[in-house]
């Protein structure tokens, strides 16, 4: 499905981009020839000068009725008529390219913006991405990978050829405006993640989005530690410094390389492990249930790291008489085709 979106996405830049430059190419071509085939023509078949020949092919092509700079032969006769219809042709095709390229540019662009609001009008669940910067493209690319739709919220045009180039769903305005965002589907999301390149902004972004809608999960950008707080009120659940968290993590490959490394690679799924959040269900069979005997090792191949339970309370490295309870997170580490089947059986509705 995303390889289909990504050729879809390709087929329409190519038609776009490279049928427009192939029409008016062929145009400026075909009326470079009549132009220099008239020079060429006038100066051996007439024996005229440069200057001449060039004045006389430029007059014919205006079509401005001016006298002949010196008297035609019937061959220099036959030449002008044909300079004038291969030219009057050539310059009316390239005029009407040129003409389609911007009435059908406007089109394009009234025609795909009413396609990405009928789009972002039918997603439920969605993520919503304000800025598409640094910070923001990666956060795009990675929701990208796991096959999550969402909609980035951004203003900038060169980020949002881009965008439009990747064939991701956008919407070109500014993310701290109510019907921006409401435009980008905000009451049915369910996450949106501000990471604007200003504090005051993604403040400002989360105040307006938690008033919107009470129940999205709100997560913020800062660059300073003091806005911490300030996001925090203003309704986000988590707030995150992309400075911080890189510094640390530098520090982590260093003194802990291989931790840092399975990490890495677990988080991204580039080797045959998976580490996934579970959420444990009311009507899960695993419910009451002791760690050892949940099956979840046995049956699945599956560790699990932590769990998370309703009140906030992290239980790490849990004992084989741990009792797994409705609301638990199950912080999991397996294969990455065992995860399905572990879900269906601590969400036996999804």
């Amino acid at each position: 499905m995303r390889l289909l979106k990504k050729l879809k996405a390709l087929r329409l830049r190519l038609r776009t981009k490279y049928a427009v430059s192939w029409s008016l190419g062929v145009g400026s071509t075909i009326f470079a020839c009549v132009i220099t085939a008239g020079i060429t023509g006038y100066m051996t078949l007439e024996g005229w000068s440069f200057i001449d020949s060039f004045y006389m092919v430029v007059i014919t092509l205006s079509t401005v009725g001016y006298m002949e700079v010196q008297p035609l032969s019937d061959a220099g006769r036959l030449m002008t008529a044909g300079i004038i219809l291969g030219g009057v042709g050539s310059f009316a095709y390239l005029m009407g390219t040129m003409s389609q390229v911007i009435i059908e540019g406007r089109l394009q662009h009234i025609w795909g913006k009413r396609r990405v609001n009928k789009l972002i009008k039918g997603l439920r669940g969605h993520f919503i991405i304000c800025g598409y910067g640094r910070i923001g493209s990666v956060v795009v690319e990675e929701i990208e990978k796991e096959g999550h739709p969402m909609v980035v919220i951004e203003k900038d045009p060169e980020a949002l050829m881009i965008l439009e180039s990747k064939g991701i769903l956008f919407i070109s305005g500014d993310a701290t405006l109510d019907e921006v965002l409401l435009s980008a589907g905000l009451e049915h999301a369910r996450c949106l993640i501000t990471a604007l390149s200003q504090d005051a902004a993604n403040v400002f972004v989360t105040l307006t989005a938690r008033q919107l809608n009470p129940q999205l999960t709100i997560v913020a950008r800062t660059d300073t530690e003091s806005h911490i707080p300030r996001l925090k009120r203003a309704g986000a659940d988590r707030v995150v410094m992309p400075y911080n968290i890189g510094g640390l993590r530098m520090a982590q490959s260093v003194l802990r390389p291989t931790v840092t490394n399975l990490l890495d690679l677990a988080g991204r799924g580039d080797i045959d492990l998976q580490m996934e959040e579970l959420l444990v269900s009311s009507e899960s069979g695993l419910v009451d249930k002791l760690v050892k005997d949940s099956g979840i090792r046995a049956n699945f191949e599956v560790i699990i790291v932590c769990i998370k339970t309703p009140d906030g309370q992290m239980v790490f490295n849990p004992g084989p008489n741990t009792v797994i309870r409705a609301g638990d997170l199950l912080i999991a580490l397996g294969k990455p085709e065992n995860m399905p089947r572990l879900q269906a059986v601590c969400q036996p509705e999804v």
